[in-house]
């Protein structure tokens, strides 16, 4: 697999719709910092195209108010609600230690005691309780869930693109294997 560049987008907020009549526009961070959200320079669309340059922003009650440079009425930001707005990874600051970015999780090789990969990270999912690595267990019917803890995660390599997880089986259930002969993925 090929390493995966800076240039790629993240998203990084959503779009809520118009704030009253006067171009302004709602926006919610993802960000850890909120407001760090708009030191990234231009918001993109999901195809990195510029969406939305912040003039200047206001704190709301669950989100900020922008002032945007973009022209648009009220009618056209409503429309666009809902609408994820997105930044290249190179603009993100650099994780520190011990943090990460889920997006660099995403791809990376599951080992669980040897030295071939026993499944791949599918992404990183929080239902409420904290974060959980969805692993695809090579030869699994479908994915597991592992808690992202220090305890059940005691290595993430990211220059290495690995994880291990001491022992993979505490997460799986029996039946979860694929049918012999059955090769899809």
């Amino acid at each position: 697999m090929a390493a995966k560049t800076d240039d790629r987008l993240i998203a990084v907020g959503v779009l809520k719709g118009a704030h009253g009549v006067r171009g302004e526009v709602r926006v919610k961070s993802y960000t850890a910092d909120p407001e760090a959200l708009f030191t990234y320079g231009p918001l993109l669309d999901e195809a990195g195209s510029v969406l939305l340059t912040p003039k200047s922003a206001r704190p709301g009650k669950d989100h900020f108010i922008v002032r945007p440079k973009e022209s648009l009425q009220k009618e056209e930001w409503d429309a666009l609600r809902g609408k994820l707005i997105y930044v290249p990874r190179a603009r993100l600051p650099a994780a520190q230690e011990d943090e990460f970015y889920i997006e660099d999780l995403a791809g990376l090789d599951v080992y669980s005691g040897g030295d071939s990969p026993a499944g791949r990270v599918h992404s990183v999912q929080n239902f409420g309780s904290g974060d959980l690595l969805e692993i695809e267990v090579r030869g699994a019917a479908s994915t597991i869930f592992v808690p992202f803890t220090l305890a059940d995660v005691p290595v993430v390599d990211i220059a290495a693109r690995r994880v291990v997880i001491p022992d993979l089986s505490l997460w799986s259930d029996p039946g979860n294997e694929k049918p012999a002969g059955d090769t899809g993925q």
